[in-house]
């Protein structure tokens, strides 16, 4: 056990904590909900960070901190398209979750290929990352209304995100269909 993997596990166990304040009573609840979602992404660079400075990288890390990314992203969106009851906000947010277990899955089975250095992160993804995290920010920062230019900033870039979404996930199916085709044939 190493500072970026104690992160990561404090990421995952943050998600709990975030659920419940999100649906706590209040005025300005929003706030803490979105300002606990705030510090479970910066544990995810700083984890990154303190692994390349610290020199602590590892394979439980590197397979857990994209988990752990994946499961607060995925619940941040469930609870923000149950909350606007919108299609406009369910669209993005199923074809973001979907998008996460494609690429899981394709790099899991290329894995099992070794071939799993053919399907790495690229800066595409990255953009992807920050402009639903931002999206997600702002959302869960505002009440559910659609008199609010916020919220509409926050769906307009989530809207961006789906882009960047399907774009990365475009890259990665075609870094790994020279590995299909191979497979196909077996």
């Amino acid at each position: 056990m190493n500072i970026p993997n104690i992160l990561t596990f404090a990421r995952i166990l943050m998600i709990p904590l975030f659920v419940v304040v999100f649906y706590l009573p209040g005025e300005h609840i929003d706030y803490y909900a979105a300002g606990i979602f705030c510090l479970a992404g910066f544990t995810d660079w700083l984890d990154g960070f303190l692994a390349r400075k610290l020199n602590q990288s590892s394979r439980f890390g590197a397979f857990l901190d994209p988990v752990a990314d994946k499961l607060l992203v995925a619940v941040a969106l469930v609870l923000l398209a149950a909350d606007y009851g919108s299609v406009w906000i369910a669209i993005p947010a199923s074809i973001i979750v979907s998008r996460e277990i494609v690429i899981s899955a394709l790099r899991e089975w290329m894995a099992e290929l070794g071939k799993c250095a053919n399907i790495s992160v690229n800066k595409i993804g990255k953009i992807k990352t920050g402009l639903q995290m931002l999206a997600i920010v702002i959302l869960l920062s505002q009440p559910a209304t659609w008199d609010n230019p916020w919220v509409w900033l926050g769906i307009i870039l989530m809207y961006l995100a789906v882009a960047f979404t399907l774009w990365s996930m475009l890259i990665y199916l075609k870094a790994a269909w020279k590995t299909v085709k191979e497979a196909q044939l077996d």
